[in-house]
């Protein structure tokens, strides 16, 4: 019994720092990435405001920035939940 507790904390703790450690920055890395590929397809759909296939191009760069941001939103959402769960901390609260 006290072998499958002190394995519990070792897992527990493993676990922690690799979200700490690598997914929530990953997460965050990857949610900017996103950001900045909304942020670049609104500039290039007013540059090219009179050019149809410019606007094109911007309207393509929105969508995929703005599903990128939701996906990553959804992850963070799921990591969180599933780290409440087994009672591994969650950055920001």
């Amino acid at each position: 019994m006290i072998v499958y507790a002190a394995a519990d904390e070792v897992a527990r703790g493993f676990l922690a720092k690799f979200n700490d450690a690598i997914l929530y920055p990953l997460i965050t890395l990857m949610m900017t990435i996103a950001l900045i590929v909304f942020l670049y397809g609104v500039f290039e759909f007013i540059m090219n405001a009179g050019n149809e296939a410019g606007r094109s191009a911007g309207k393509k760069h929105i969508m995929w920035g703005v599903v990128g941001m939701v996906i990553m939103v959804s992850a963070y959402s799921i990591l969180s939940i599933a780290a409440g769960t087994f009672g591994l901390s969650v950055p920001g609260r």
